[in-house]
């Protein structure tokens, strides 16, 4: 559909001005190293939705929350005359949660790494239980009917 693959194009163009507005226009003493990570914006063209990452501490990402929700007009109009949209499109900033998820994921992999280890460990000397090689021979079926 035109309206969803216009949408897309204004959402990655926004995100990319509002990295530039982050970095050269905002002087916000209270923002962090921000990273924009993706935007996404309505179909009707209305609202934007900005994510972003915030490298630091809790209290780095508080700081830099205030800072954006201050800069929320400053932002949205240098958004609209860079796009030239009749209406500027309302911005809102979400703290973009996949750093922390990957972190996650990576100290679950670790854990199943070790674990896999143990196990390989534990292996290395076991024997079977019974026979080495338990399953039934076409030769041995010939041997018993003797």
């Amino acid at each position: 559909m035109m309206g969803e693959a216009r949408a897309k194009q204004l959402a990655d163009r926004i995100q990319v001005l509002v990295a530039e507005l982050l970095e050269r226009r905002v002087k916000d003493p209270r923002l962090g190293f921000v990273t924009v990570t993706d935007a996404r914006l309505t179909g009707d063209l209305r609202e934007a939705s900005v994510f972003y990452t915030v490298y630091g501490d809790e209290q780095a990402r508080a700081n830099t929350a205030a800072a954006l929700e201050s800069s929320k007009g400053l932002i949205r109009s240098e958004v609209g005359k860079a796009l030239g949209l009749r209406h500027s499109p309302s911005v809102a900033f979400f703290l973009d949660a996949v750093p922390e998820n990957a972190g996650q994921i990576e100290e679950l992999l670790e854990k199943a790494r070790m674990a896999d280890a143990e196990v390989a460990k534990a292996a290395a000397g076991a024997k079977p239980a019974g026979d080495a090689d338990p399953y039934k021979h076409k030769d041995d079926d010939e041997d018993e009917q003797d």
